[in-house]
């Protein structure tokens, strides 16, 4: 068969959108771009070693954990996408030269040179369509029912990037809205983390794809979180991190809505550690 008509996901491969608390209560919605690992049968290994699908070049290390528990603890909407960065970035615009990397932090990734546009268009069609078609579905959804909505994107990063140590524990990121991120940010002041303001990365329209479309054009407010992978590659740092990150999100919430703090739809508050 050409690939002209060739399928990138087989019936055995899953949908690679992963939903969770679609009608939960809290104004935070959130979406998880970099969750999984997986790899379409039809991509075989990549050309990678199965230890390079255990690092930062194929997916964002504890952020999936740390997204659900968020969910769990605010009853909040969850959107996740279940296949590698590698199969394509679905933080980056479809256009973009990093949209599905032929070298990954020096990592040559055999298997996506040479595509062909219909190759390209399949990984675009089957997997980065479906998570944000999704994505603005349910945002739409909110919009018609007046419901208010605060998007946070979580994702993690490398502790050291190219030789260099990076010192933040968390990131938080922007671009022209910068009102939801700075009042987390004043949540943060005070505590034992040291945390960048559009560190390590910053977000554009280049570059980035679920802030400037689902957030800016929408005009609602938004942040990405970025959180050190060390710090919540286990699973008590996940609950760790979730149980923080739940609280300051609630107290980011209660400035913005004038002192009132959101209901988490679960009976209780969680804690901020400081």
């Amino acid at each position: 068969m050409s690939d002209a008509f060739a399928r990138l996901l087989g019936a055995d491969d899953p949908h690679p959108v992963d939903l969770r608390r679609l009608h939960g209560a809290s104004e935070i919605f959130l979406t998880c771009e970099h969750a999984g690992r997986r790899l379409p049968g039809s991509l075989g290994t990549l050309g990678l070693d199965a230890s390079d699908m255990d690092r930062h070049i194929a997916w964002d290390i504890g952020a999936a954990g740390v997204a659900e528990r968020i969910s769990e603890r605010l009853d909040a909407p969850l959107v996740m996408q279940l296949y590698s960065r590698l199969v394509i970035d679905c933080n980056r615009p479809p256009t973009s030269p990093t949209s599905i990397a032929v070298v990954s932090e020096a990592t040559e990734i055999k298997g996506n040179q040479g595509l062909s546009p219909q190759q390209v268009h399949a990984r675009v069609r089957e997997v980065f369509d479906p998570y944000h078609d999704r994505i603005d579905a349910e945002l739409e959804l909110r919009r018609r029912a007046g419901r208010p909505t605060v998007l946070v994107s979580i994702h993690s990063f490398t502790p050291v990037f190219h030789g260099e140590q990076r010192p933040w524990h968390i990131g938080l990121l922007y671009n022209r809205d910068r009102g939801f991120a700075h009042r987390l940010g004043d949540a943060l002041d005070g505590g034992a983390f040291t945390v960048g303001h559009n560190e390590p990365y910053s977000v554009s329209d280049v570059t980035d794809y679920t802030i400037p479309v689902h957030g800016e054009r929408r005009g609602i407010p938004h942040v990405m979180i970025e959180v050190r992978q060390d710090l919540v590659e286990t699973e008590a740092g996940q609950d760790e991190w979730a149980e923080r990150l739940s609280g300051l999100l609630l107290r980011a919430l209660a400035e913005m809505n004038g002192g009132q703090v959101p209901d988490p739809g679960k009976g209780r508050t969680p804690q901020v550690a400081s």
